[in-house]
């Protein structure tokens, strides 16, 4: 028999929550027997989770006993970083001012300067030519394809060092993981890898490979992974410790594209 499935979130807006600065969505799910609620740092949304029976206005003066809780964990969320002239980016862990030029020059959109502006201080700037009405969705394809280049290379060294065959590798905008591998040996990565430094983007790169061969976290996946990146422990502990501050950035809101 087939499983029954949540059903679409609705939104919930109302006067009193519309303080808050996030979205929330009401979630009724089968297996449900009570309501529970959570916040989700990566897309900053309150979700409340009821059983398929509870309407909104139960849900709602749920959300209201709770605003208390719900509002320190919002407070608690880094501010999203959009993508626009003057704002800070890492560029494979290495801080970089936006500069938007709107200029109509011919060549790359996007270059790296490696001398610092008179604007950015220390820092390297990372300029996008073309109109600034677009520039956010430039920035974001060219990320994409930087991700893309550096996790390519990465795949096919750990693949090699292992021994195994990876059929595809996919990057996403993903904000419940850095990485998957399907039974059928696609690899998906998130685009935000190419903002941590290198050895992070290695670090998951080698995990997805090695769950090519043991689709598990037993101790033999773990060999695998330490086999092919020895220094495997210092990148989870920054990926624990740092890796949600990656989610701030992103082209208008944290995490859209």
């Amino acid at each position: 028999m087939a499983k029954a499935k949540a059903a679409a979130p609705s939104k919930l807006d109302t006067p009193a929550l519309s303080d808050l600065g996030a979205d929330v969505e009401v979630r009724r799910h089968p297996a449900a027997r009570r309501l529970t609620l959570r916040v989700s740092q990566t897309r900053r949304a309150v979700i409340v989770t009821v059983p398929m029976q509870c309407d909104l206005v139960e849900a709602g003066s749920f959300l209201h006993r709770n605003i208390d809780w719900v509002r320190e964990r919002l407070g608690s969320i880094p501010e999203p970083i959009p993508f626009e002239h003057g704002a800070m980016l890492p560029l494979r862990g290495e801080p970089h001012v936006l500069c938007f030029t709107d200029s109509r020059v011919r060549g790359p959109r996007i270059a790296r300067l490696e001398a610092a502006s008179a604007n950015s201080g220390d820092y390297a700037t990372l300029q996008i030519n073309g109109p600034a009405e677009t520039a956010s969705r430039r920035l974001t394809d060219w990320l994409f394809s930087e991700a893309r280049r550096d996790l390519d290379e990465r795949v096919v060294h750990h693949t090699r060092s292992l021994g195994l065959t990876a059929k595809r590798i996919t990057v996403r905008d993903q904000s419940s993981r850095w990485g998957s591998c399907s039974t059928t040996g696609t690899l998906s990565f998130s685009w935000r890898l190419v903002l941590a430094p290198p050895l992070i983007l290695d670090y998951v790169a080698a995990h997805e490979v090695s769950h090519l061969k043991e689709m598990n976290h037993g101790p033999r996946f773990w060999a695998l992974v330490h086999r092919t990146m020895p220094q495997m422990e210092e990148a989870r502990q920054w990926l624990q410790i740092y890796g949600m501050g990656l989610h701030r950035y992103g082209p208008n809101t944290v995490t859209g594209r």
